[in-house]
């Protein structure tokens, strides 16, 4: 053996036994995969990973996701050995609370971690969207003979992923996109949770990867680097995204573990993880041992890292000098800045009586924003024309186009979700994404990584109640708004018409901690005439009064979100002439409301008035908190019907005469 090639063994099972002994230490975690796969980890990262870790959010570097996150020892490991910040004594507290290495990698916690991933198939797909922002973004700067924006996207994927629906979703739409960028390395150890994968996973999945449009290439050691290697030279030479099938073995080394279930998430144990360091010749003591010479080794990944961004700031520098326009415009856009006056031209919709849906006056703000936001890109599932969110003033993104804005998710709403994810995080971009209200229950997991990552993802929901008429229950969402609003860090706001809609967009575009859910209705909703009520830019506060109505002091409040404010509006109407006094209150967003200081919701919601009514067609969960023990609510607690719009509202007691009744009842003269 030549002195590289030891050097080389030592630095990949360096990688193996800092993983293992991390899982170890903490007496939990998942020593398998990081085993396993460190070949294809070392050869990856030593041989063609293009990153600075003085620098980790340098725009040009390649992107590379763990997507199988439980094997997140792996990537820490890497990630201290190649010189991020992150220190030894963080490896040492993995899986402890308040460390920087928690079980799966999180996005934001730690240095180097492109996005979260542990829900199986969601990195594959994050991927995708990385891999569809790398392609617009050159697609809209680099010039000829100025390239400043060239990068693939790597990553490690699992059995697991690969069963996934949204991990098919997404290659089926990475395929037909042709996002040669796109280099993904298979951890074929065909060993999941339950055994081996011919228990519930026998198909040939080289057979469907080249079905879907991938390059397959396979490689019969997932040991060998040099195979390895070979396999991913080939892959960038290709116009079609790549999957690199290694034939690995779980728990790589331990003697009675490897190539079994056992070996996946648990600790091997004190007695088996000795014997494997005596199998590759490893010393038993200390813990975390790094043989001399190994730890420069992966450092030349920095100098060489440092380089890399040296030539490409030279290049921008350059590029900057001929193009100064399209460089600024770069440099604000991967900032995440928005533009002086992006909200200037904004439409102010003018009262009217028959109004618009709000997923049409959504559409007109969207098309607006999009003249002055060349970032915002995004598309549906498979529902543009219903959901109005094409931005007419571009093409589609295409494998033929790639400057296109707007996006053809196909009938993929959880792979559009992860997608959408990857595009956030990728920088230069404000993706949006757009389905049926009913149907977020297919992207929920994206959602919910979304805002435990704080990615400012925009949610747009349309057809949002029982309003959706005839289609009837199956599309008619009735628990969808409760459970979205459950979400911590989710942003949900309900426009009750088409200029709260325009404030609603801007808080979605601002947003920059957390993504933002908009719901959107398919009925048309009146405007309103502002001209004696408070203006729609309350709706950044979450709740604000619409209008009091009556002259005495305030008996009721009646408070509501999205087509039911009307509904109040008019019960309040016919109130004031029976002498009952009553303050309206449009209730867009519980996030944004209970953000404000207690002496502004003391101010909407007066303390000292318990006689309060709330209107929503959806589950009453959660309007207790704002309508109190001795308030009540008019709600739909069962699935919706097929009929007209206006006659589902009418049986589920969505009317003037309801409010009325239920508003006289509380004040105990019904």
């Amino acid at each position: 053996m030549s002195i590289k090639e030891d050097l080389q063994n030592r630095a990949i099972n360096t990688i193996r036994f800092l993983s293992a002994d991390g899982v170890q230490k903490a007496n939990s975690g998942h020593p398998g995969l990081p085993m396993g796969a460190a070949s294809v980890a070392y050869t990856v990262w030593i041989r063609h990973l293009k990153i600075n870790p003085c620098n980790p959010d340098w725009p040009n570097r390649d992107r590379f996701i763990l997507s199988g996150g439980h094997g997140s020892m792996l990537l820490y490991s890497l990630l201290y050995l190649t010189g991020f910040n992150l220190p030894m004594d963080e490896l040492k507290k993995f899986r402890q609370w308040g460390s920087r290495t928690p079980g799966h990698p999180e996005y934001g916690l730690t240095p180097g971690i492109e996005i979260t991933t542990g829900p199986l198939g969601q990195g594959f797909a994050n991927g995708v969207g990385m891999a569809i922002a790398e392609a617009h973004m050159s697609a809209e700067f680099n010039r000829l003979d100025h390239e400043i924006v060239n990068h693939y996207i790597y990553a490690i994927v699992t059995d697991g992923d690969l069963m996934e629906g949204v991990a098919s979703e997404a290659a089926s739409l990475a395929g037909h996109l042709k996002l040669g960028k796109l280099i993904y390395l298979y951890d074929d150890n065909r060993i999941s949770i339950d055994g081996s994968t011919s228990l519930a996973f026998t198909e040939d999945r080289a057979k469907r990867f080249d079905a879907y449009g991938w390059q397959v290439i396979h490689v019969a050691d997932g040991n060998d680097v040099n195979a390895i290697d070979d396999a991913i030279i080939k892959a960038k030479k290709d116009s079609r995204p790549s999957l690199i099938i290694c034939r690995t073995h779980i728990g790589f080394g331990l003697p009675t573990k490897q190539d079994t279930a056992k070996a996946h998430g648990a600790p091997p144990g004190e007695e088996e993880l000795l014997a494997a360091k005596k199998n590759l010749n490893w010393p038993i003591e200390p813990q975390f041992f790094i043989p001399d010479g190994v730890l420069a080794h992966f450092r030349e990944v920095k100098d060489r890292g440092e380089r890399d961004e040296a030539e490409w700031i030279e290049r921008f520098n350059n590029y900057k000098k001929d193009f100064p326009e399209e460089a600024k415009e770069f440099t604000r856009r991967v900032s995440g800045k928005l533009p002086s006056e992006w909200e200037k031209d904004l439409p102010i919709f003018p009262s009217d009586e028959k109004g618009l849906a709000t997923r049409a006056s959504s559409g007109e703000v969207l098309n607006a924003l999009a003249e002055k936001l060349p970032e915002l890109m995004g598309g549906s599932a498979d529902l543009t024309p219903s959901t109005k969110t094409w931005l007419n003033n571009s093409d589609a993104f295409s494998a033929n186009n790639h400057s296109g804005r707007n996006i053809h998710f196909g009938v993929r709403e959880h792979g559009m979700g992860a997608i959408l994810n990857g595009m956030a995080v990728y920088k230069g971009l404000i993706p949006y994404g757009a389905t049926f209200l009913v149907f977020s229950d297919y992207l929920r997991p994206a959602i919910r990584v979304s805002a435990l990552s704080k990615i400012p993802t925009i949610w747009v929901f349309t057809h949002d109640s029982i309003g959706l008429g005839e289609d009837g229950p199956t599309h008619q969402p009735v628990e969808h708004l409760a459970g979205l609003r459950v979400i911590p860090n989710l942003v949900t706001i309900r426009p009750a018409d088409a200029n709260e809609v325009r404030e609603a967009w801007k808080i979605a575009i601002q947003r920059k901690e957390g993504p933002t859910a908009l719901i959107l209705s398919r009925q048309k909703l009146p405007t309103f005439d502002r001209g004696n009520m408070y203006a729609a830019e309350g709706l950044r506060f979450g709740a604000y009064v619409l209008k009091d109505f009556g002259s005495g002091e305030i008996d009721l409040l009646l408070m509501a979100s999205g087509s039911e404010v009307q509904l109040i509006v008019k019960a309040a109407e016919e109130l004031m002439k029976m002498d009952i006094s009553t303050r309206v209150i449009s209730f867009p967003s519980w996030e944004l409301f209970n953000q404000q200081p207690q002496v502004y919701k003391d101010k909407v919601l007066i303390p000292s008035i318990k006689k309060r009514l709330a209107v929503e067609a959806g589950v009453s969960l959660g309007w207790r908190r704002w309508v109190g023990n001795v308030g009540d609510v008019i709600s739909i607690e069962k699935f919706g019907a097929s009929a007209p719009a206006k006659i589902i509202f009418q049986k589920y007691g969505f009317t003037v005469e309801n409010v009325i009744k239920k508003a006289k009842k509380l004040l105990g003269n019904g």
